[in-house]
């Protein structure tokens, strides 16, 4: 009796093909669990993304220093100890400088409210005798005195409250000790890390996901690295040109508009409204007003005509706006978790939606003629 033929393809492994539906269930699966894991543990991740972000910071300079012959281990472990003594330098010098502008802020805050009352009540006055009554009267006067008197006060408490309590928000022990030790276990190991997500692609798309794995990081690393020099220069430039002109708070006020600075035009502008405010109420003219008026002009033009095009060119490609729609969404859905992650995921979906956008026009969706 002979036996029947075996069916073509019997004892051998069948080749397996990913379908479409499996790819999108497996990137909406891992972005639904990422998401799950940012909901239930943002209140701690904080010092975990700080880390991160040190270490992505410092990976450079620790594999230049490898590649010289210094050990990896070494090298984190001398990169976050340099990083913890400038931080702890910069404390020591910097603190009892802000503590005593501080305490001069709340001393003389209802001072500084009334003064710049009285000079609003003076100019309102000035303008309805040139402008005449039909323009500006009484009621209309009243009316802006009143309002922007609300408003100075509401900000008077809201400063206090935010002295007072805003601390309260960065942990010590989290900062000083939580942070630089993740930090350091992260620059060690970091190119393992990277290998070991490297043999995880998916080997179809490889080749795809380190390339824009490489246009993500060109991004983000000339965004981070040029933002925090330019935050520092700014900083710097305005808290010495404030406290050169004799404003009482113009250091606090500089390194504020410095640090504010990471977010585009917004840094400049929250401190010149505050420099302006506060030179009214400390000298009660308009003629200090202008003074920082011209400090900030000069500020905002090296920014934009020499700081930038020189730290950041043509390497970062991030608009703008992009970047304070995606600083502000991201402060609301994680809070300050939200804001330390805008900005790489920013540049991620920018990344990813100019990849998509090349291969749109690449393909027969866009380059069909039209219909006859």
């Amino acid at each position: 009796m002979s036996e029947a033929a075996p069916s073509p393809g019997r004892g051998r492994p069948r080749p397996r093909t990913a379908t479409p539906r499996q790819r999108l269930m497996l990137t909406l699966g891992a972005l639904g669990v990422l998401l799950l894991v940012f909901w239930i543990f943002s209140p701690i991740l904080t010092p975990f993304v700080l880390a991160i972000v040190l270490a992505y910071f410092l990976d450079p300079v620790a594999a230049r220093l490898a590649r010289i012959g210094v050990p990896r281990g070494l090298a984190a472990g001398l990169l976050v100890l340099m990083i913890l003594a400038a931080g702890l330098l910069a404390a020591l010098l910097l603190y009892p400088l802000v503590i005593a502008q501080i305490g001069v802020l709340l001393t003389r805050l209802p001072g500084y409210i009334a003064t710049i009352g009285q000079a609003l009540r003076d100019f309102m006055i000035s303008l309805e005798a040139q402008a005449g009554p039909e323009v500006v009267d009484t009621r209309l006067r009243e009316l802006v005195i009143g309002q922007a008197g609300a408003m100075l006060g509401w900000l008077g408490t809201a400063a206090t409250r935010l002295i007072g309590g805003g601390f309260a928000l960065f942990n010590v022990f989290t900062l000083a000790i939580v942070t630089p030790v993740v930090a350091f276990y992260f620059l060690r190991d970091w190119p393992r890390m990277i290998s070991r997500i490297d043999s995880w692609l998916p080997r179809r798309s490889a080749a795809t996901l380190r390339q824009l794995a490489r246009d993500m990081d060109r991004v983000l690393s000339a965004w981070l690295r040029g933002q925090l020099l330019c935050c520092l220069l700014l900083g710097a430039f305005y808290a010495m040109t404030l406290s050169a002109i004799g404003l009482e708070l113009g250091l606090m006020v500089g390194l504020l508009a410095g640090l504010l600075s990471f977010i585009p035009y917004v840094g400049s502008f929250t401190g010149f409204a505050i420099a302006v405010l506060l030179a009214i109420g400390q000298w009660g003219t308009t003629g200090a007003a202008l003074l920082v008026t011209a400090i900030f002009a000069v500020g905002h033009t090296v920014e934009g005509y020499v700081i930038y095009p020189r730290l950041l060119g043509d390497r970062v490609e991030l608009h703008a706006v992009w970047v304070i729609f995606a600083l502000f969404a991201g402060g609301v859905a994680f809070g300050f978790l939200g804001v330390l992650l805008a900005v790489p995921l920013a540049a991620a979906l920018g990344v990813l939606a100019r990849f998509w956008l090349r291969r749109y026009l690449e393909s027969p969706l866009y380059l069909d003629p039209p219909r006859p």
